[in-house]
């Protein structure tokens, strides 16, 4: 007799977050037991994360933190698995009840994850109940990127921006959109950016809070506005750049540095934080500290310092530059973003720019510093798309 094969698993599976208590307890435990390092001996964050401010952020993150509470926010939206490219691909699906609705798929960096985007899903597809306009409404899909937060971690090399970005295309195709757009900043961008140049079928355009559009060769000659953006990227390469220096050519050391220690976990994040944020000399100037928590706790408790840390290893060779797009691209410039692109490169790279717009405030990481306007952004800048 033949036995019977298994029924296959379904494509798409419902997922919810459940950290195990003992691994909150282990946390916490850990965290008590922190060595810390000896205090800096400059007056300010030249060498990294100032001990001080460390250990304020630590202190709430053992005794005054909660990740139940996050954890149910999180529960509180549909949540799915689904393999993709041979990896279960995690993801945050919501569909608008406006039947016309627009589907838009977001793509987080690093060190954010789809938490960046729970502020903005409410208001995309439920633009009346915020004060917008019902055709402003989008179905929202929010997926983890490959070894960031519950998706599965890659065992093998080649998890370029161009696979991720085909896996995207797919994971667009599998829910049954024929007709969407997407939207990313940091990583995010450059997997959007991807998809542009791709234009996989069914993808009308795409928007951008972090643009890749320096010219593969410096002019000699530069406008004030030019002559900014390559020192803004001087400073992003050279004195804020080492966490992506190592994460790019030895990111297992990073993770042995960070997978055995939470407060190590936390500063490394948090100095990322407090670089790039439109801030006054502090990230918590610009972001809750429990938003900060949030996205530090979900790298802990995934363990996936090293397996985020290898998007920028295998991806070593991408530069600002980035491709030229052709798609129907929407800008939006964020003041203190590191490095800033000027507007003459954007409108070089990006040929057929259907929206462009200098937010007044805001940094590198939109969607957490200013999530208000970065939805009227999107909306404003995808609207030409819907018809």
């Amino acid at each position: 007799m033949t036995a019977p094969t298994p029924p296959a698993a379904p494509p798409v599976r419902p997922f919810t977050a459940s950290i195990p208590e003992s691994d909150i307890a282990d946390l916490k435990q850990r965290l008590a037991r922190t060595r810390w390092p000896d205090p800096e001996t400059v007056g300010d964050w030249s060498q990294g994360v100032r001990v001080e401010n460390a250990k304020s952020l630590i202190d709430h993150w053992q005794r005054g933190y909660d990740w139940r509470r996050l954890e149910a926010e999180l529960n509180g939206f549909p949540q799915f698995l689904t393999e993709i490219d041979g990896l279960d691909i995690h993801f945050i699906h919501v569909r608008s009840k406006n039947p016309h609705a627009m589907p838009l798929i977001l793509t987080h960096g690093w060190p954010g994850s789809i938490l960046d985007f729970l502020k903005l899903i409410g208001p995309l597809t439920d633009p009346v109940s915020f004060g917008g306009d019902a055709t402003d409404a989008f179905d929202v899909v929010v997926p983890s990127l490959p070894g960031f937060g519950f998706s599965q971690k890659p065992t093998r090399t080649g998890w370029t921006v161009s696979r991720i970005a085909g896996a995207w295309a797919e994971l667009m195709r599998r829910l049954g959109y024929t007709k969407w757009a997407a939207q990313g900043g940091d990583w995010g961008a450059v997997v959007t950016t991807a998809l542009g140049a791709m234009r996989p079928e069914g993808l009308a355009g795409i928007h951008l809070n972090t643009q890749y559009a320096f010219p593969a060769q410096i002019p000699d000659t530069l406008t004030p506005e030019q002559r900014d953006a390559v020192d803004t990227l001087a400073l992003y390469q050279g004195e804020l750049g080492g966490s992506n220096h190592l994460q790019g050519t030895k990111p297992e050391t990073v993770g042995f540095a960070l997978a055995d220690s939470p407060a190590g976990q936390a500063a490394w994040i948090y100095e990322k934080f407090q670089s790039k944020t439109d801030n006054h000399g502090l990230a918590e100037d610009a972001l809750a500290i429990d938003d900060m928590l949030d996205a530090i706790s979900l790298y802990w408790f995934t363990n996936s310092a090293a397996s985020s840390a290898r998007i920028y290893w295998e991806n070593r060779t991408l530069t600002f530059a980035g491709p030229k797009v052709t798609l129907p691209v929407a800008v939006t410039v964020f003041p203190r973003d590191i490095p800033r692109v000027p507007r003459s490169w954007i409108e070089d790279t990006y040929s057929n720019l259907i929206h462009y717009a200098e937010a007044d405030r805001g940094g590198h990481f939109a969607p957490l510093e200013q999530p208000e306007i970065l939805v009227s952004e999107i909306r404003a800048g995808l609207r030409t798309l819907r018809s």
